[in-house]
């Protein structure tokens, strides 16, 4: 058997953690439920109370970073749709963002101030976990690789053109 990619299954932790504390799966997003409750209960049924930004902000950082897979040691890395931007981004920083022990310790410390809070308790496990991930993907030596395209070959003109079939396709 192959070695664990361990990179792989942090950064699909740390996605869904960063997408929990920006509210995209906790259901934070609010809107108007049609209740006669205060408005002081919605901010808090919404996510627009007290720590709400810095939870966000964080939940932003942690997508941004995560967005980008790295590519694998062996075989083929499916790369998301529209990666190649934020790679760009994630190169710019080089060894910050290449580095997992860095990763591990930011979202260590993103997790903690995400504790205290109810609402966001999803997205601490997530992020605790995605940080215990990163910290073993460090140990094991790895680190985060961008995707590069590889530059398409130019067909030969004279290796293009093939005989056609002389025999006709099988028919039942």
């Amino acid at each position: 058997m192959g070695q664990i990619e361990w990179a792989m299954w942090a950064n699909e932790q740390a996605l869904a953690a960063g997408l929990s504390e920006f509210g995209g799966l906790g259901g934070a997003g609010g809107g108007d439920t049609g209740t006669s409750e205060s408005p002081r209960a919605l901010q808090g049924a919404r996510g627009t109370g007290k720590g709400s930004r810095s939870r966000r902000d964080g939940g932003v950082l942690v997508c941004l970073l995560e967005y980008p897979r790295s590519k694998r040691k062996k075989g083929s890395t499916m790369e998301r749709c529209g990666q190649k931007y934020l790679t760009a981004v994630v190169k710019l920083f080089g060894p910050l963002t290449r580095n997992y022990y860095i990763r591990a310790v930011l979202h260590a410390a993103l997790a903690v101030p995400a504790g205290f809070l109810l609402s966001t308790i999803l997205g601490t496990v997530c992020l605790g976990i995605a940080s215990g991930i990163y910290l073993l993907a460090a140990v094991r030596g790895e680190e985060w690789r961008p995707i590069e395209q590889k530059p398409r070959e130019r067909p030969q003109v004279g290796g293009t053109i093939k005989q056609p079939p002389s025999n006709p396709p099988p028919r039942p």
